[in-house]
């Protein structure tokens, strides 16, 4: 599924399993898409929580009112692809806000289609 449908929306559900219990946790996060791609951005990098999880299960649900969508993710680890995804994010939401929430830049997350 195109990630463009999300486009007009700030923020976003992600569902991920737990990594210990298998159960299904879910929390609000900002993304950017572009073209095809739709990219995360985890607040503390490799040390948040959701990220760990999907470490373990790369399946993620995205969802927004009305609509909910399977992706799997692709782990982005060099520092000019991460570089290039806080970018995106500082152009969409603002160098400050991204310097205020987000206090680690290591990794980031492309989600596709599953």
């Amino acid at each position: 599924m195109n990630p463009q449908w999300l486009e007009k929306y700030r923020e976003i559900t992600l569902t991920v399993s737990g990594r210990k219990t298998g159960r299904k946790v879910s929390i609000p996060v900002w993304f950017v898409v572009e073209g095809e791609q739709l990219y995360l951005l985890p607040v503390k990098g490799s040390d948040t929580q959701w990220y760990r999880n999907i470490l373990e299960n790369p399946t993620i649900q995205i969802g927004v009112p009305g609509e909910q969508a399977e992706f799997r993710v692709v782990f982005l680890t060099e520092t000019e692809m991460v570089q290039s995804v806080v970018d995106k994010f500082r152009v969409k939401y603002g160098a400050g806000d991204v310097k205020k929430y987000y206090t680690k830049f290591d990794v980031a997350v492309r989600a596709e289609a599953a």
